[in-house]
């Protein structure tokens, strides 16, 4: 008696062909192009979870405050909000690009000593030679800013970063120089 046997493809994996023309699984990515890398750097300030008290319950989001600078004197900082981190911090990073800011340097520091207040924070800048002395979001401002040499003092201080954060955007947005024409001995970089 001779039956009709079938060949059958010599796996020796019997888990080989699992989870083909099913879509998209763990090991199949698919083709992605590169991610171009964005010309600014960002660091984020503050991540907090925020809580919205409704007749329903509550709704909880996220908050993210992020600087951002390209090192050379551009300098801007933004808040988003969105239901998960990714989204507010996508968010916050759109919002500083549009309140960027040019910083006035001379030889890598500030032209001049100059105070901020943004509600609750005052923040003192000064020039300085030999590195960034300051601390928190007055620091991560000024080497986004690409500021090589300052020294910066909270003098009303607050927990708030956002506030110590913009309070230096502030103080930097004040600053101004004379024209190299009216005064060609200093090198000026904007």
């Amino acid at each position: 008696m001779e039956q009709n046997i079938q060949s059958q493809p010599n796996n020796t994996n019997p888990n080989e062909n699992r989870g083909r023309g099913r879509g998209r699984g763990r090991g199949d990515r698919g083709f992605r192009p590169p991610r171009e890398k964005s010309e600014y750097e960002q660091k984020v300030l503050d991540i907090a979870r925020v809580t919205r008290v409704t007749k329903g319950g509550k709704r909880f989001s996220f908050r993210a405050a992020i600087a951002i600078g390209d090192g050379k004197s551009k300098v801007g900082f933004g808040i988003g909000k969105g239901r998960d981190v990714a989204q507010s911090m996508q968010k916050a990073f759109n919002q500083a690009k549009k309140n960027l800011i040019t910083v006035v340097t001379i030889n890598g520091t500030i032209p001049y000593q100059v105070e901020s207040k943004y509600h609750s924070a005052v923040v003192l800048l000064k020039p300085a030679k030999g590195g960034v002395k300051a601390g928190g979001p007055v620091r991560v401002v000024a080497k986004l800013a690409g500021i090589k040499a300052l020294t910066g003092k909270l003098i009303e201080r607050t927990n708030s970063k956002i506030n110590i954060a913009r309070a230096t955007i502030e103080a930097l947005r004040t600053l101004k120089v004379k024209s190299e024409a009216r005064n060609p001995k200093f090198e000026t970089r904007t």
